[in-house]
């Protein structure tokens, strides 16, 4: 993972501590923040590390496969001198990784064209270009009212056990950027903590989309190291933006799970004796994972983009909790799934109401998806947000006692919530989503859809009738 050309490596045998996944040396001289080193166990075993911290001649390393093992007497470190880096290349499609790099699919080693340093480089805002290009997932909930844009970072707020991984990996096998060959879009897929039959469930869906040739997967399992899993979305991401800014091809980057990342966070922040933050997580969560999702994005006259698509399992199903709170405030939006929607088999569950893309208009409207877009997605969380209201009034009065208009709302909300959000596991395009939206507001007099107008209505109420 390291491009090591020193002719002279410096090494300490002067560990005085060691606390989770962190050793202490002392009487170290120049060493430098961020630079790689490499621990000698007793038994000779070799480790990857990376310096946390330096304080004059002491150092902090973090070891990425944890110190178990490691003793005060007979454990050495060697400084590398440089970053930790990737071997980066075209022949990484197809391929399946650990969280520090190393192939786990039987392979060859992967041949590196150059060696990137995984924190990568801040985008110079006067190159940004910004997200306008409309990514079409087969989703109707996100295409049609929270729609996802070339070079966004679009989080799915989860709870624990709600299928966010199948939606996933859904996303990932149909989603294509409208107007292209779909030939240069590629999935790199990063996963943090999960489970082995998780793992082995995305690689199968995959596999079975045809995608798996154009697909990147790094992979920290649930019994990893639990450190390795900071490394890992840092991976990811720098082989992101080397295929998507360096080779110009259009990237979606899938991070699952960002929950389990935040606990790495705290656990190391917890082991260096910190002042914990809100929930004990570190003060510097906020600008820790801004660095991983501030790398989506795309640049000012080259034709590739990096777009991240973000999981997260909300502790307790509590959307202010630290982790969706922070990272709602960095990314341009949100899909929230549904227990209640789950549980009364609406797949996937996600619920519109508090979802969010802030880069909707952006991507949409004529040119880009259709003229009508916009206007009925409003009309359409009008009419549901009034069915849901309607909902709470009835456990309390119940049904009997509604009128005939209001029983139309609540029968939209039920059909809306059967038909356009629960659409399986099937694949629509957005003109297949809108027109299905056209269909649902078809028993509302043309009074009621105060959000479109006339001529829209005239125009485009007829062609999804004939539909």
């Amino acid at each position: 993972m390291t491009d090591q050309r020193k002719l002279y490596v410096p090494e300490y045998a002067t560990v005085s501590f060691a606390s989770g996944p962190l050793i202490f040396l002392d009487r170290v001289s120049g060493a430098h923040y961020n630079e790689v080193v490499e621990v000698i166990a007793p038994n000779g075993e070799r480790r990857r590390g990376q310096i946390l911290e330096v304080d004059r001649d002491r150092i902090v390393v973090e070891v990425f496969a944890g110190t178990r093992g490691i003793g005060l007497e007979g454990t050495s470190v060697r400084l590398v001198g440089d970053a930790a880096r990737l071997g980066v290349g075209i022949d990484i499609l197809g391929r399946m990784l650990d969280g520090s790099g190393n192939p786990i699919d039987e392979g060859p080693p992967v041949l590196p064209e150059a060696f990137w340093d995984i924190n990568g480089l801040p985008i110079n805002p006067s190159v940004r270009a910004y997200p306008d290009e409309f990514i079409q997932t087969g989703v109707s909930a996100i295409d049609a009212l929270n729609t996802l844009v070339r070079g966004q970072k679009l989080p799915i707020f989860s709870g624990f056990g709600l299928p966010a991984g199948a939606l996933a990996a859904q996303i990932a096998s149909e989603a294509e950027v409208v107007g292209s060959t779909g030939e240069d879009f590629v999935v790199v897929f990063a996963a943090m903590g999960i489970t082995r039959r998780e793992a082995s469930f995305f690689r199968s869906f995959l596999e079975e989309s045809g995608r798996l040739g154009r697909t990147v997967l790094f992979m920290n399992l649930a019994d990893d190291p639990t450190i390795e899993r900071l490394l890992t979305p840092r991976l990811a991401l720098t082989a992101a933006e080397y295929l998507g800014f360096h080779k110009g091809l259009h990237v979606l980057v899938i991070l699952t799970d960002m929950t389990n990342y935040c606990e790495a966070l705290r656990e190391v922040a917890t082991a260096r004796e910190e002042v914990p933050g809100r929930r004990g997580f570190p003060g510097y969560m906020y600008t820790d994972l801004a660095t991983l999702y501030e790398r989506a994005g795309r640049l000012r006259g080259r034709p590739g983009s990096v777009t991240q698509l973000i999981m997260l399992s909300m502790p307790d199903d509590d959307i202010t909790h630290p982790i969706p709170d922070l990272t709602g405030y960095i990314t341009e939006g949100q899909i929230v799934l549904s227990r209640e929607l789950h549980r009364r088999g609406i797949d996937p569950p996600i619920d519109v109401l508090p979802s969010l893309s802030r880069l909707m208009n952006a991507g949409i409207g004529e040119g880009k998806t259709r003229e009508d877009h916009r206007q009925v997605a409003d009309q359409v969380y009008a009419f549901y947000a009034q069915g849901r209201d309607l909902r709470r009034l009835v456990a309390i009065i119940g049904e009997a006692s509604l009128s005939d208009e209001d029983r139309r709302y609540l029968k939209f909300a039920d059909e809306f919530e059967k038909t356009f959000v629960g659409q399986g596991r099937s694949d629509r395009t957005v003109d297949e989503s809108l027109d299905l939206a056209w269909q649902l507001l078809s028993p509302f007099p043309e009074a009621a859809l105060k959000r479109i107008n006339r001529d829209i209505i005239e125009r485009f109420s007829r062609i999804a009738s004939r539909k």
